[in-house]
């Protein structure tokens, strides 16, 4: 144990000198929580949208008005005709074009109906998407808004008949706000590059300064060198994780709804299976440049397949099997049923046996790999 502690003694010391590594470790975490959450952000706002008018009527004016005031959509011009608002677009000056037919406030009095011509710009799939479901949104509720006579003589003739009426309501998070979902998530991958990144880049640094070969020669068992490496960094990364609980509290106003020491709990045993991910890196690595590659290689894994952008439900069958098998992917689920839903650790006990089974092989595979000299 005398031996443990000092290697301990020399791992915090080796940390809290080197500057870049606490800037890493501290400082940087901090900001990417503060402004990552803004700008990783699936809410599409400020869409161009270019309107070509052949009516020029009331129930036109209106739509158009409707539209602009919607908070979604800019008013990026009205050309005079289809063929240059299609040109607004491929111009990259517009997102959508809507053309409104002649005839538009007369086939909606007279018959109560009339097509109207949307064309979308589909380079930007999520934009274009949500872009075009927003303004069908808005066009509805103008078409549900409208007076007219024939579709309340219709409504007064059919009032006896039974209805079903719809409201929706969001649970856990109730204004659907993106940050709530986006929060916690960043908070995981920031720890993620504490225990997988920056250990890896530790262990490899002492391969190239040659330190790490007068370490093999000495009487120092393989588990001291292991424990001595792997501890200092899973202090720090609980410390990061606090201080991003803090931010996360002060910043956005988010509250673990569930136990705190569950989530403690699950971010102790996270690290340990990712500090053994940076291990094994290490043991493959012999420059720094190598292992930032191979971390990185994981890290883009982590990023897209495990539920951080986008559900894990919409992937294909092998992708799941994919994200099944990263630790990122149960860590995150895990965090945001805690912080959002509260819920307790029965309800994330599967969670706690996945983590658990890459604790123990990611750190099992670090020692079986790693060489010592003796």
């Amino acid at each position: 144990m005398k031996t443990l502690s000092f290697i301990l003694q020399k791992e915090f010391r080796q940390i809290f000198r080197d500057k870049i590594i606490l800037a890493m470790m501290f400082i940087m975490p901090i900001i990417q929580l503060i402004i990552m959450p803004f700008a990783a952000n699936f809410e599409v706002k400020n869409i161009n949208i270019a309107y070509v008018d052949h009516d020029h009527s009331l129930y036109s004016q209106q739509l158009i008005n409707k539209i602009a005031s919607s908070g979604y959509f800019i008013i990026a011009g009205s050309p005079d005709s289809y063929k240059n608002g299609v040109k607004m677009i491929e111009d990259g000056d517009a997102d959508l074009v809507l053309e409104i037919p002649s005839g538009f406030e007369k086939n909606l009095a007279r018959e109560g109906s009339q097509k109207i011509n949307l064309s979308v710009d589909a380079i930007n799939g999520t934009k274009s998407s949500l872009g075009g479901g927003y303004l069908v949104s808005v066009i509805a509720d103008f078409n549900s808004s409208l007076d007219i006579n024939f579709k309340t003589v219709k409504s007064l003739a059919t009032s006896s008949k039974a209805t079903i009426s719809v409201e929706s309501s969001n649970w856990y998070n109730p204004r659907a706000e993106y940050k709530y979902y986006m929060v916690p998530g960043i908070l995981v991958l920031l720890l993620t590059l504490i225990g997988g990144f920056i250990t890896a880049l530790n262990i490899v640094k002492e391969k190239e300064i040659g330190t790490i070969e007068q370490i093999n020669v000495t009487p120092i068992k393989k588990w001291q060198f292991i424990l001595g490496k792997l501890i200092p960094f899973w202090i720090v990364g609980i410390i990061v994780f606090t201080v991003g609980l803090i931010v996360m509290y002060v910043i956005y106003g988010i509250f673990p709804q569930g136990s705190i020491l569950v989530l403690y709990l699950f971010a102790g045993v996270y690290l340990v299976a990712l500090l053994g991910l940076g291990l094994l890196i290490s043991t493959f690595a012999d420059t720094q440049l190598q292992a930032m590659f191979i971390a990185f290689f994981f890290m883009m894994i982590f990023m897209l397949m495990s539920g951080f952008f986008t559900s894990t439900d919409s992937m294909p069958n092998w992708a799941r099997t994919i994200s099944n098998f990263t630790p990122v992917t149960h860590f995150i689920s895990v965090v945001r049923l805690i912080v959002l839903k509260g819920s307790g650790f029965q309800q994330v006990k599967t969670e706690f046996l996945w983590l658990i089974g890459f604790a123990f092989l990611l750190n099992g595979l670090a020692i079986f790999n790693y060489r010592k000299t003796s």
